[in-house]
This record gives structure tokens, sequence and C-alpha cells, in this order.
């Protein structure tokens, strides 16, 4: 394929064919923020730094409450910097009996603990939940730093447009935003940049903004064995959206899709997702609104009514005193209110708290918060568990497209780290192979906390029986591989388990110990027997020294 096929023109023209599926959402979306999440859109690349208008339809603080506490509840069960929410696996492999491929396991897994806490991942994790709840994606922008490896970036919801390949995987972004003068003159320097960047620059103008277009899509010129960044898998460049000129800003490419997408579920073959709780609860938000407005008229007519009188009262004064009063008129009338009601507002607060309620559940406050509701009722610890496992089945398709996500920063980092060396050498036998990851996290391990009672509910069962009935039933049980098991389950690291191997050897020592220890009772005994027989016997007294049993 020739060079001249990446262009402005070629870039433009693909931008205008993601604006039919974007286009086609945008409304949606526009409607979401409204009421969950006003001021982190940017629908506009221009709307930068301007004073976001004043929201109107927010009525009431439930709806930014929920999306608040998801994104705790997600970022405290699913990503908590306190906890390891993740492990490090070979993919098919069996390595449970392998100790040395654990412990290489446990030092990448180490490795990149040590890149998060370093980098900015933590601080934007909260806002991708938040994103993810209401409008079901959020897309971050992974770059290589030089003091922390990682470096993460959040683009807002509306100023990107993406597109799938024949897998349903987004591997095209085409991203709008505005940056100013002095950053693209600094970024990609002099000969790059336009003329009217240029005299900016000079004219110090240095903060005035530009609307520039970052493009990232499979590389049609991709050549495997080039050096050169412009041939790699993934073709990246930057334009100004405003100049005539025909050049790129930059134009080159990466070994690995920059970007971590987020999705929510995904409807067949569309490009956006179709479902997530800000789209379920958004009719309850709007019906939410429109009572807390019609409860708040209610009330008002209720305290501060309109009044109706005779027109000789016009000009008359009332004030708003418990000793007030107004003269009537000639014929005794006086001021009434100019209708009466007498509002059934318990009925509507009662629905209106239904409705918050319904909220919440649906952006899953109630198993975020489920100790402390729970702990009112005074409920069991049973009951408790139980009601966790139920909401957790609720709470597994959302979580495991989050992992989608968190996979994919993973792998970013994995191959960044082994481009720059950072990666520990590992054993020769997994040389080649493919690296897996498991999420173990809060709510991860919640969901294998079923598996984790079984285990217990049979060993229980199976010690009890061969107490009970046939002692044999005991080695029923494969205590190596139960303990092994459940601390995979549990997530305990591999330092604090003795590999089997080794448990094979030390069980193997004690039985010599004790067959030693038995043979040495048993020349005992023989020798009490010698001396009974036939008295003080000299060589039974030599017999037992030299074994030093005297």
């Amino acid at each position: 394929m020739q060079e001249k096929k990446y262009t402005k023109k070629y870039f433009n023209a693909r931008r205008n064919e993601l604006e039919t599926a974007y286009n086609a959402l945008k409304p949606d979306w526009q409607e979401l923020a409204d009421y969950f999440l006003p001021r982190s859109v940017r629908f506009l690349a221009r709307s930068v730094n301007k004073q976001p208008a004043k929201n109107k339809k927010i009525k009431d603080s439930t709806p930014l409450l929920a999306v608040r506490n998801f994104s705790s509840g997600m970022m405290s069960g699913a990503t908590s910097p306190a906890t390891n929410w993740f492990k490090v696996r070979i993919r098919d492999y069996e390595q449970k009996e392998d100790y040395e491929i654990k412990t290489w396991c446990s030092a990448v897994e180490n490795l990149f603990r040590d890149i998060f806490n370093a980098s900015n991942l933590y601080r934007i994790l909260p806002a991708v939940y938040k994103q993810i709840g209401v409008f079901g994606i959020s897309v971050i922008g992974l770059t290589g730093d030089e003091k922390s490896v990682l470096h993460c970036q959040l683009l807002p919801v509306g100023s990107y447009r993406i597109a799938k390949n024949e897998k349903g995987e987004v591997d095209t972004i085409c991203r709008v935003y505005m940056e100013t003068a002095k950053n693209l003159y600094d970024k990609f320097g002099e000969e790059n940049v336009s003329q009217e960047v240029i005299n900016a620059i000079h004219s110090n103008r240095f903060e005035e903004l530009f609307e520039i277009v970052h493009f990232v899509e499979p590389n049609k010129e991709y050549m495997p064995d080039s050096v050169w960044a412009k041939d790699k898998a993934f073709v990246s460049v930057y334009y100004e959206c405003s100049s005539s000129e025909e050049k790129f800003l930059s134009k080159s490419g990466f070994d690995k899709f920059p970007y971590a997408v987020f999705e929510s579920e995904v409807n067949g073959e569309d490009v956006y997702p179709s479902e997530c709780p800000g789209v379920n609860a958004l009719p309850d938000v709007k019906q939410l609104m429109s009572m807390i407005i019609d409860e708040g008229k209610a009330v008002k007519k209720m305290i501060s009514p309109t009044y109706k009188g005779p027109a000789s009262l016009k000009n008359k004064k009332m004030i708003d005193a418990p000793a007030a009063f107004i003269e009537e008129d000639e014929n005794g009338r006086g001021l009434s209110p100019i209708y009466e009601v007498n509002p059934r507002v318990l009925e509507v607060d009662s629905i209106i708290e239904k409705l918050k309620e319904s909220i919440k559940e649906i952006f899953y406050n109630d198993l975020f918060a489920m100790i402390l509701n729970t702990a009112e009722r005074s409920r069991t610890a049973t009951e408790v568990n139980e009601l966790k496992e139920e909401k957790m089945v609720l709470l597994s398709p959302l979580l495991q497209q989050i992992h989608n996500g968190l996979s994919q920063i993973l792998s970013w980092l994995y191959s960044e780290c082994e481009t720059i060396g950072l990666i520990p050498e590992p054993p020769l036998s997994i040389i080649g192979a493919d690296l897996d990851i498991e999420f173990v996290s809060t709510l991860a391990q919640a969901q294998k906390a079923v598996k984790i009672s079984a285990m217990e509910r049979f060993t229980t069962f199976t010690i009890n029986l061969a107490q009970s009935l046939d002692p044999s039933l005991k080695n029923k049980l494969n205590a190596s591989k139960i303990v092994d098991d459940y601390a995979d389950f549990a997530n305990i690291s591999p330092e604090q388990i003795v590999p089997t191997k080794e448990l094979e050897k030390l069980k193997q020592k004690d039985e010599e110990a004790q067959q030693q220890k038995a043979m040495i009772e048993q020349i005992k005994e023989s020798s009490e027997i010698i001396k009974n027989i036939a008295g003080t016997d000299a060589y039974g007294s030599d017999l037992l020294a030299r074994l030093g049993l005297t």
C-alpha cells in the first residue's frame, strides 16, 4: 500500500464515518449527563475552559449520590490499592506444584503493583467507574513515563469516536480535543505545527487553543520487521483541524493498542454499549425529579397560598406575624385562600422514597452497603452471606466487563515493562508461554466464596463421618490438594504455602524418624527381656551402649 494512503483527507473521511454511530447515541448521552454527570462530558471540543451552563434538571441529589456510591464501591471492592486485586498466572500451564513459577509470577505481580502505586491510575479509576456506570463506556489513554513507567489519561465522554474489528474489540479511536499553542509548539516542534500556531507563539498568545485530532487505527502499511514507528501494528497521527496545510503534526505507531476501553453490555454488532445502570435508572430519575417539583408546589400552596378578598382590601397591607390582622369590608368579608388544597404529601413522600431506593439499587448501592444495612435489621451472619451471594450474581456481568478493561491495562503494562527490561528472567519451562491475569479483589473473592464454603462443608462432613462411622473415610480427602486450592481461592501468597514436593520430603523424614524411634523402642524391649532371662548380661549392656540407649 502506498504511503500517500494516509493523508488528512483520508482521516477526515474516516472521522465522518465514525460520526454516524456516535450521532445516533449522542442525544441519549446528553440526557444521561444532564441527570447524572452534568460537568464531566465534552460533546464539543471548543467547550473546554468555558463556564458550564447551570443545570436545571437535577432537583434532588439522589442520582449524584448513587453514582458516587457506585464508584466508591467498585473502587474499594474491585481495585483497592490496599489489597492484592489481581494475580499473574501462566495460561494453560499447571503451576500449582511448581514453586519456581509461582515465585516468578509473584515477582511480576509486585512489580505491577509498585507501578500502579507510582502512577496516576488509582486517581482516575473512580472517574472511570462513574463513566461506565452512567454511560456504559470509559476510555483510558496509556502512555509510557520515564519516572512511573505508566501514565493514564481519562478521556471525557463525547470527545472520542470508536470502531471495532470483526471480534467486537475496539481497535480504532478518533479523539478530538483542544490544545494550547505553547504545548503544541513544545511537543511537536516548530517544523511540524501550522503557521497559525507559530504566529500565536511569536505574538505571545501562548494559551490560544487549537482543535486537534488524534487518530489511532490498525496500520494498513504494517511491516513486522521494520524498525520505524510508522510501520508498527497501529498507526497514530495528530493533525490540526483548522489548518489548511496537508502535513501532520506527528505520524508514528504502536505495537499495542494504546487505549483501554471499559464497556458494559453491547447488543449484537452495535459499536457502543446499549445497557448500563445509568440507562436503566433514567426513567426513575426523571420521574423522581418530576415528583420533587410537584411535591414542592403542593407544599408551597399549603404554606403560602394565593389569597382572594373584596376589592376594597386591595391596598391593605397584610403583615406576616402571629398577631397580624386585616380589616374586613363593610359586609364583614376578609381575605381567604383562593382555593383550599389538602394534598396527600405523605403518600407522595412514600413514592419518592421508593424511587430513591430503586435508583440506588440499580447502581448496586445496596450491595456495597450490605453489612451496614443488614446490621440494622439484626440479621445473622449466615443471612448476610446468603444475601451477599444473591447480590453478587446480579453484579457479576458488570464486574466481568470491568475486568476486561483492567486486563487491557495489565496486558499493555507487561508489554511496556518487557520492552524496557523490567520483567524478571522467567523460568526456562515457561519461556514463550502466554501470561494470564486472575482477578482476586474483594468482589471477585465474594464470587468465589461459594467454592470456599462448599469446600469447608465437604471437608467438615467427611471428617465428621470418619469419626462417627468409618475412620478410613478420612483417606478420601487429598489434604495437600485441598490446602492448595483453598489458598488459590482465598488469594494466599505462594510464599506462605510450603510446596507439595517439599511437604512430601518433610513427611518422608518424619516417617523415617518414626520408624527409627519404633526400632529403638523394640530393641529396648528386647534388651529388657534378655536382662530378665539371664540377669545382667554383658552382651545386652554392650548392645545398648552401641545403640546409645544407656
